[in-house]
């Protein structure tokens, strides 16, 4: 924290009259939790090692929930843990309703429930709907049926196209590079029919058109509720439906871009058919109370299509990608900001706040580079200009702050409390994603983001582990961003998390609402009030004189001098 200069004259500034509210709760207690949470994801493999075999596990995720406690936070999501032969970070499952023996049991998974509870967090785990693991017991059947077999119908397969059916179904192509189909060998060895798959090889999608896929996942949906669960958050939940007919498609494998449907939906993400499905899973999650909640991770734009996904009867919560993407710009965070809460209010849904995920360079990183990134949306290498880190750390801290200073939910990534950056540095000779492979090296893939956490200084990798093994090679330097250093130091990103999360808690600033202050509007500084805080951010090169406040919290020592927030910085504030 830091005290404001005594020597401030300028005036109070009164806040604008353009407000964008974010809606009052409906009800009082627990029903609403998920409208203002700040909700913590914590990657298994990469959070604590407690067997010491250099893999996450659940049982040190139960162990370091007294962390995740003090920090403030009010859930942990937890990314896969199910069965899976990791050719995807757990995304490829071979079995919903169980534990991989790499990160524990199910009674462990019950023990990081209960410990969860003792703490007052709730846990959430994910969900991945859209297509399984090759290795699922499900698509090995489909496999060893044959084609028109019951069995074959819970995916989609097709006949191929050309002679003897040698050229895929249709053009599409994989998101992790590659066709998005593969040929399979039928069970009396010829060549046969092909397999859909939107993501890796080894990751069959599921057919939504069959009822009995409907079935399947309303039992996974209710295996996890009954052991307690708070919800779940959906992996590619835009995926999931097809259009009929599976019609060729010319623009980017994500579904951006066309040549053929210009304003229409890509024919692989999207459908109308979707929301019945999750109408569906909202009737399930109500019958276990109306505080669960189903958050989706669809990557839909504009704002006014994405917020169909969360009217009041289907997902409670949306990721927010478009704030995620957002540059280091005041004019674009603003837009972003305004017209993300004016579309999720029309409906009555939460706005979520994100700044980095298991899936993209962690802020700290992208906040760093100057000028176009060598690889947007992907990961750095050894081969590509690093990012400035200083300036990536200055910028980070003041984003952050910026993100928990408004209305909503935020969703934090582990490790971004620490300030960590990504490992842009690593030898490819450790990258397991298969976006890497797939692309022959020109994508690196997402692994930089997923390094192992560093927890005490003094020890072995850092204290993930204590055999001093890691699944991912840690950066030289990253016992520097360890906990046990941070905890006790007022400076560090720690404590500013630590501080901002109380703050917000004790402000209340998740249910609270927004106004820009209209004296800012023509600067490269972005100023608005939720409650009686003041939350600004200097995105410019020049000093920002700060109206007559109290300074309640600055991202970094030095923040604010002589009455002005300096350029990279932020600041909370009370008004006078």
């Amino acid at each position: 924290m830091s005290a404001l200069p005594s020597d401030i004259q300028s005036d109070p500034v009164a806040p604008a009259e353009l407000t964008a509210i974010h809606p009052a709760d409906t009800a009082e207690g627990v029903a609403q939790w998920w409208r203002s949470s700040v909700i913590y994801q914590v990657y298994p493999r990469s959070f604590r090692d407690f067997d010491g075999d250099g893999n996450g596990d659940l049982a040190g995720v139960a162990a370091e929930l007294d962390q995740l406690a003090e920090l403030g936070v009010d859930a942990v999501w937890l990314s896969p843990f199910y069965p899976s032969p990791q050719r995807d970070g757990g995304y490829d499952v071979s079995d919903y309703c169980d534990v991989d023996p790499i990160f524990g049991t199910l009674n462990t998974f019950d023990h990081v429930v209960e410990r969860a509870r003792e703490l007052g967090i709730r846990v959430i785990v994910d969900l991945v709907p859209n297509h399984c693991s090759e290795e699922h017991s499900l698509f090995r059947a489909a496999l060893a049926a044959g084609p028109g077999s019951p069995e074959r119908a819970l995916f989609v397969f097709r006949d191929g196209k050309g002679a003897d059916g040698a050229e895929p179904p249709n053009n599409w192509q994989s998101h992790f590079g590659g066709p998005a189909w593969t040929r399979v060998v039928e069970p009396d060895g010829t060549p046969g029919q092909w397999y859909l798959h939107l993501f890796d090889s080894s990751q069959p999608d599921f057919n939504w058109d069959n009822p009995a896929v409907h079935e399947e996942f309303e039992r996974i949906l209710r295996f996890w509720l009954d052991r307690g669960v708070a919800g779940f958050r959906v992996d590619v939940a835009h995926s999931l439906v097809k259009k009929d007919g599976l019609p060729d498609w010319h623009g980017r494998p994500d579904g951006v871009g066309t040549e053929d449907y210009p304003g229409h939906l890509a024919p692989m993400f999207g459908q109308p058919a979707l929301h019945d499905i999750y109408r569906r899973w909202r009737e399930v999650l109500a019958e276990y109370g109306e505080d669960r909640v189903l958050c989706a991770e669809a990557s839909i734009d504009p704002l006014d299509r994405l917020v169909n996904w969360v009217r009041p009867d289907q997902m409670h919560q949306t990721f927010n990608f478009a704030f995620l993407s957002c540059p280091w710009d005041a004019a674009k965070y603003r837009t972003v900001i305004e017209e993300s809460l004016r579309a999720f209010d029309s409906v009555g849904a939460p706005t979520t706040w994100v700044l980095s995920n298991h899936d993209v360079p962690r802020h700290a990183t992208r906040l760093g580079v100057e000028g176009v990134p060598a690889r947007p949306g992907d990961g750095l290498g050894p081969e590509d200009q690093q990012p400035n880190l200083q300036l990536g750390q200055v910028r980070a801290r003041a984003a952050s702050l910026m993100m928990l200073g408004l209305p909503g939910v935020v969703y934090l990534y582990q490790g971004e409390e620490l300030g960590l950056p990504d490992h842009t540095m690593m030898p490819h000779s450790f990258r397991q994603d298969p976006t890497y492979r797939r692309t022959a090296g020109a994508r690196l893939g997402r692994d930089g983001s997923r390094v192992p956490l560093p927890w005490n200084s003094a020890a072995a990798a850092a204290g993930f582990s204590r055999s001093g093994t890691t699944w991912l090679p840690q950066p030289a330097g990253w016992d520097e961003f360890a906990r046990d250093r941070q905890r006790h130091d007022a400076s560090s990103t720690l404590s500013l998390y630590t501080a901002a999360l109380e703050l917000r808690r004790k402000k209340d600033l998740g249910h609270g609402s927004l106004s820009w202050l209209s004296d800012y509007d023509d600067t490269a500084c972005l100023a608005f009030v939720n409650r009686d805080v003041l939350v600004m951010v200097n995105m410019g090169d020049t000093d920002v004189r700060l109206p007559r406040s109290e300074v309640l919290l600055t991202s970094a020592a030095g923040a604010v001098a002589d009455g002005c927030l300096r350029p990279g910085h932020g600041v909370w504030v009370r008004l006078m």
